[in-house]
């Protein structure tokens, strides 16, 4: 009895074999480098915000201090959201007929706060607070890139995982006096890291509890 099948096809079954592990691995590669681009991560994609706040104009025209909004940023979890009331401090005189701030007088006068829209987003799963990176020497412009330039706020890192890892292994390259925590032009004029982590009590922190609690 003759071959049910020419010997040909003995390549032909071959060939598929490497095409289906060559997908299956193009796929999972595919997926890996997604989760990683800005498409998936939204970097770079300007947030709307009900009220057109120019980060441009307020911090490097009026040179305002980050903490004159966020005023918890040193002192707890979360950097904190500036009520109406810190805007009026200086609009009630400042373009208070402003067609633009219209939102801003609705909600102070309504006692209503603003639904600002969040631009940097972590899992719920993730524990982050601000006051403790601050108060060792992790500037804003670490994680946020240079707000002082964007007319619209953008995510600037990606906040995944690894890139936590990477300062959270090696701070020090990171780290600056906190008296320019907030500095968005700040340079060091030499190498400040290895003292300030001494000065500061910093250690790396990479067990799984740091961040996941």
């Amino acid at each position: 009895m003759g071959a049910l099948f020419p010997p040909w096809t003995n390549t032909v079954s071959r060939f598929s074999l490497v095409c289906l592990a060559g997908a299956i691995g193009g796929l999972f590669l595919w997926l890996y480098l997604w989760s990683r681009s800005p498409w998936y991560t939204l970097q770079q994609d300007p947030v709307d915000q009900p009220v057109q706040f120019d980060h441009r104009h307020h911090v490097a025209d009026d040179g305002i201090d980050c903490r004159y909004c966020h005023t918890t940023v040193e002192t707890a979890a979360s950097a904190g959201i500036p009520a109406t009331s810190v805007c009026m401090s200086c609009h009630a005189q400042i373009w208070n007929k402003s067609a633009l701030l219209g939102i801003v007088r609705a909600s102070y006068f309504g006692d209503r706060p603003i639904p600002w829209n969040r631009v940097d987003r972590l899992p719920d799963f993730v524990y982050f607070n601000h006051s403790i990176h601050v108060n060792k020497g992790i500037g804003c412009v670490s994680c946020h890139g240079r707000i002082d330039q964007m007319a619209q706020v953008t995510k600037q890192e990606s906040l995944m995982m690894g890139w936590c890892l990477d300062c959270h292994r090696d701070p020090e390259p990171n780290l600056r006096p906190r008296e320019y925590i907030t500095s968005m032009t700040w340079k060091p004029e030499r190498n400040l890291g290895p003292e300030l982590a001494v000065a500061y009590g910093l250690h790396t922190r990479t067990s799984c509890t740091t961040c996941h609690r």
